[in-house]
């Protein structure tokens, strides 16, 4: 699994706290070997968000994604719930 990151998910992701960067990390990890794993929740967005996925780093920070094919993915945005807005 190829994943590439916005410019945008580059800022995000260097304000989060450290805590929250190793379980992103962690996450990527998981994510890599099978992205519809239980362990991410993740789930389709809708609304404005149509056509993005998220998934779970824990109970407030997700980390929104777009399949650009089978084999590449793009991390577009992470944070807490105000990254739906």
């Amino acid at each position: 699994m190829r994943i590439f990151y916005s410019t945008k998910f580059d800022r995000e992701y260097k304000k989060l706290p450290r805590n929250i960067k190793m379980i992103a990390e962690e996450k990527e990890i998981v994510f890599r070997n099978n992205p519809f794993d239980r362990k991410l929740d993740a789930h389709k967005l809708s609304g404005r968000l149509k056509g993005y996925w998220a998934f779970w780093l824990d109970q407030k920070y997700r980390i929104i994604f777009e399949f650009a094919d089978k084999r590449t993915v793009w991390f577009h945005s992470v944070g807490d719930h105000s990254i739906y807005r």
